[in-house]
């Protein structure tokens, strides 16, 4: 999944490109009467949707789930905290090197992967 926005002239921007098993939409859980972003499949997917009443009753009965939802959202915090420090500091050939690296899963608990959507230069460019 990628998760984009558009400016008011209209221009897109990449935000964020999703794994399997990611979480997106949680704003509502915080209050957030508006989505700021739209998601788009980049290859075939299964989406879950849960409501939010049903997302707020899991998070109290089930504390192992509450865990993992936790855990996904520092994460994804720490990453945004690292995209806005790399954009701050690197140069487009840096940002661009670190954006694929992190579409293999360079670095993480399981093996690097070859990146399997299609991403086409023009969508690198937006993301790095």
């Amino acid at each position: 999944m990628k998760l984009t926005v558009v400016s008011e002239r209209g221009k897109e921007a990449v935000v964020a490109v999703l794994n399997v098993d990611s979480f997106f939409g949680e704003g509502c859980l915080n209050g957030q009467a508006l989505r700021l972003f739209t998601a788009s499949a980049l290859t075939e997917a299964a989406v879950l949707r849960i409501t939010k009443k049903e997302m707020l009753r899991v998070l109290q009965a089930e504390p192992a789930f509450a865990a993992r939802f936790m855990s996904y959202l520092l994460e994804r915090n720490t990453r945004v905290e690292e995209d806005l420090v790399d954009q701050l500091f690197n140069s487009s050939e840096k940002r661009l090197a670190r954006v694929l690296l992190l579409l293999a899963n360079f670095g993480k608990d399981r093996e690097p992967e070859p990146i399997l959507p299609k991403i086409s230069q023009e969508m690198l460019a937006e993301i790095a």
